[in-house]
């Protein structure tokens, strides 16, 4: 019996393979934590859903069942990691994950430092498990440790004025394949605090996409705003996620409550102590 058929998808990664050409990818952000409505959100025909580690309350097995429920749909996932811990990023890339979005980078040092936990030796200094992971579909790919460092997409995220400050120096670090410019950390950073609409954070958005473009490498961002998130795909960005699962969700049910009549209560009702 031909058993090829069982070693899983051929090599590569169709979401890294479209930032290379260029090619703009739409996705949503998954904040549920949950593979029912991760699967649901999957039918929607988005480019890349964002499997949240850092804000949703996710973890290792529910981000498994997550890429389990996304799989079978055109849609590529892409987990954010809590951190840029190397530990935590081998667990992640085990389980299948081939593109990752890394918060918080700062420095060049630390997006190096990144990417050498993505990568094999001698290119990085990421464990050798692969014959008990997902990732190899558990030995179905015996190849698959020759290939992994280039089939992963790593996105690391500026989201700090420091960030912007270096982010030419960050862009120029062999193995970031985009940058991510993360608005609600960066207005923080900037003064705006839940204000990333704010004039001077939306021109910093702007700018930012224009250096890490001139850079060659693939910018992103997110945003709820349809018009804005239009603009900046104009603007040359790759990857926009153009919404939220537990936002979208929230507006949605508020909305046919208003329809009845019935009061928006944001507020949880509080029992006797």
């Amino acid at each position: 019996m031909n058993s090829s058929h069982n070693a899983g998808p051929a090599p590569g990664n169709p979401f890294k393979r479209a930032l290379t050409e260029g090619r703009s990818q739409v996705g949503l952000w998954l904040s549920m934590g949950d593979a029912y409505s991760a699967e649901l959100c999957a039918t929607a025909g988005f480019d890349w859903l964002l499997i949240d580690n850092e804000h949703a309350p996710n973890d290792v097995r529910s981000t498994l069942a997550q890429l389990q429920a996304v799989a079978p749909y055109g849609g590529q996932p892409v987990v954010r990691a809590l951190q840029g811990e190397a530990a935590a990023i081998k667990q992640l890339l085990d389980i299948g994950a081939q593109t990752l979005l890394v918060p918080m980078i700062d420095t060049p040092e630390q997006a190096a430092a990144v990417v050498a936990a993505t990568r094999y030796p001698p290119h990085g200094i990421r464990g050798v498990g692969a014959a008990v992971a997902r990732a190899s579909r558990w030995n179905g790919r015996p190849d698959y440790v020759h290939h992994a460092n280039q089939e992963v997409c790593l996105l690391v995220q500026a989201e700090t004025a420091t960030a912007l400050d270096n982010l030419e120096a960050i862009c120029a670090v062999d193995g970031v394949d985009g940058v991510f410019i993360g608005p609600a950390d960066l207005a923080a950073s900037m003064g705006h605090l839940g204000n990333p609409g704010h004039p001077e954070v939306q021109a910093a958005i702007e700018a930012s996409i224009h250096t890490i473009v001139s850079c060659g490498k693939a910018a992103g961002t997110l945003t709820g705003d349809v018009e804005q998130a239009r603009r900046f795909l104009e603007l040359g960005a790759t990857f926009v996620a153009v919404g939220l699962d537990v936002t979208l969700l929230a507006q949605a049910v508020r909305q046919r409550a208003a329809d009845f009549g019935l009061n928006c209560g944001t507020e949880p009702s509080v029992g006797p102590y």
